[in-house]
């Protein structure tokens, strides 16, 4: 198989799992949007080519999953300036704030992007129990190092 065959199973096979995940998941956001974004990113990973990227992103939809029920939530969640800690990987802060009259949990998808939007890294943050007209702080961090200038996006954020 030609690397070029190659990469476009690789979008094939991350588009259906992304676009799988914002359905199952889309109680009451838009899954249009959603999973037009996610197919997106998943173009984007298929196009570096990249065993990481492309593991991280399907660990990524994986725990999505688990938030059936969630709604879209991006609203709510804000994004600090990342940085690179001593070990090589980017760190950014992240916090939700509720602004439901009752306890939610978050599950918010991070993207790490180059200068150029190219997708680097992709993690999925949880932040439990945060309180009705509340704030709660979380870190996202990559799961590898990641150099040069990094830029952060919220994919996905969905809300239980």
């Amino acid at each position: 198989m030609t690397r070029k065959a190659a990469r476009g199973l690789w979008a094939v096979l991350l588009t259906t799992v992304v676009l799988s995940t914002a359905t199952a998941c889309s109680g009451g956001g838009k899954a249009s949007g959603t999973a037009s974004k996610a197919a997106s990113a998943a173009a984007s990973v298929a196009s570096r080519g990249s065993d990481v990227v492309a593991s991280a992103t399907a660990a990524a939809g994986e725990k999505l999953k688990g938030f059936k029920s969630g709604v879209n939530a991006k609203g709510d969640v804000r994004l600090g300036t990342p940085s690179t800690g001593h070990d090589g990987r980017a760190t950014a802060k992240v916090t939700v704030t509720n602004s439901a009259d009752s306890a939610k949990s978050y599950a918010v998808q991070i993207n790490f992007r180059d200068p150029s939007g190219n997708l680097l890294d992709t993690v999925v943050v949880t932040v439990d129990d945060v309180g009705p007209k509340a704030s709660k702080d979380a870190t996202a961090r990559s799961n590898r190092k990641l150099s040069g200038d990094v830029k952060v996006d919220v994919g996905t954020a969905l809300r239980h």
